[in-house]
């Protein structure tokens, strides 16, 4: 099947889910510890099945979050199998990209003892946190070999400017200059319960740290937007726990930053919390690891994306060796973790570019 038949097939599947698959549950061992996995197939096959792992980002459903699911299973209808393995770490929100090589190598044993699954490199995918490490770890000691091309969905290049963007909405284009999205407070809080405390000076904070770990959780376990009004009770009441010489730290990662001084605490703040990641997760720039990588690689991102700039992914692609073969795609067709409302003014181009995308993508394997 070619990959335009296999890229419509995705589509029916993605908008009315009308194949027949099988879904079933995996055990994986990531280096002795066992993780739980999902894997999606065409129901018939007549021959051995070309095959993916697909990375999970940060959220509190894991492998179970309905956009992924959704991936998964149009991915499983162009003719594939898909291993999604779960990031434990990763659904309680701790930041541990560490474990991203672990976990793709543990997938690809996973679908090496398959006898459905053909004795053939796989394709790495990885969505949001996911993404930047799936496509380091695709170069990897014990994963390379078995690569034969990386995608990354909605990820970040450079840590810094992208807690920048998450307290502030600002971004900046090479071409259009500074930007502004209204950021979802989903990514900040995440990022200062983890790394907050490691902050010189800031050992004591750990009420904030918790506090702000609560909100996101309580927004991934109920599964809405961070800025969702069901939320605002819940906050009222956290921040009310708060010491008052810790609210207006608290506050900027409530809120955001929308005043002068607040935007200079705000870039103070990303940088700090930057640095304190790299302290303690060496990992976290993924950018460091690209070296190795061997490509293709694919990078797709929303341009409405709230949680993280779309002009993160140009940054990715730019970081690559020169020598890999990339395709970096902005579109209005989806968000972080949900589509966005169809442009009905760009609707052929958008639907054109995503297509040629998706053909490509599905090439890798």
């Amino acid at each position: 099947m070619s990959s335009t038949a296999r890229a419509a097939r995705y589509v029916r599947t993605w908008m009315a889910d009308g194949v027949d698959l099988t879904v079933e549950d995996a055990a994986l061992d990531r280096d002795g510890e066992p993780v739980p996995a999902t894997l999606y197939r065409p129901a018939r096959a007549d021959r051995p099945l070309p095959s993916w792992v697909v990375l999970h980002g940060m959220t509190r459903p894991g492998r179970h979050h309905a956009q992924l699911s959704r991936f998964a299973r149009a991915l499983a209808s162009t003719g594939a199998a898909v291993m999604v393995p779960e990031v434990p770490e990763w659904t309680s929100l701790r930041l541990a990209p560490h474990l991203t090589t672990p976990t793709v190598r543990a997938g690809l044993d996973g679908l090496r003892r398959r006898e459905d699954v053909a004795d053939a490199p796989s394709g790495i995918a990885g969505f949001s946190f996911g993404a930047p490490h799936a496509i380091a770890a695709s170069g990897a000691d014990g994963v390379a070999e078995r690569c034969a091309g990386a995608v990354g969905f909605g990820g970040y290049a450079d840590l810094e400017t992208t807690i920048h963007f998450q307290i502030t909405g600002h971004h900046r284009s090479p071409r259009r200059g500074l930007l502004h999205t209204e950021p979802d407070p989903y990514g900040r809080w995440i990022v200062a319960a983890n790394y907050l405390t490691s902050i010189p000076g800031m050992d004591d904070r750990q009420d904030v740290a918790n506090t702000l770990l609560e909100l996101a959780r309580e927004a991934g376990d109920l599964g809405i937007p961070s800025l969702d009004p069901r939320l605002d009770g819940l906050k009222a009441e956290l921040r009310s726990r708060i010491r008052p010489s810790d609210l207006e730290l608290f506050d900027l990662f409530l809120r955001g930053a929308t005043t002068e001084r607040e935007r200079t605490f705000a870039a103070e703040m990303a940088k700090e919390l930057a640095d304190a990641a790299r302290r303690r997760d060496p990992e976290i720039d993924a950018l460091e690891r690209f070296g190795t990588v061997r490509g293709p690689i694919h990078i797709l991102h929303g341009r409405n994306d709230h949680l993280i700039p779309y002009t993160q992914a140009h940054r990715l692609g730019a970081a690559l060796p020169e020598h890999v073969a990339r395709q970096v795609t902005i579109t209005r067709l989806f968000g972080h973790s949900a589509q966005d409302p169809f442009p009905w003014l760009e609707g052929p181009r958008e639907t054109f570019r995503f297509f040629r995308a998706l053909s490509r993508m599905l090439r890798v394997v």
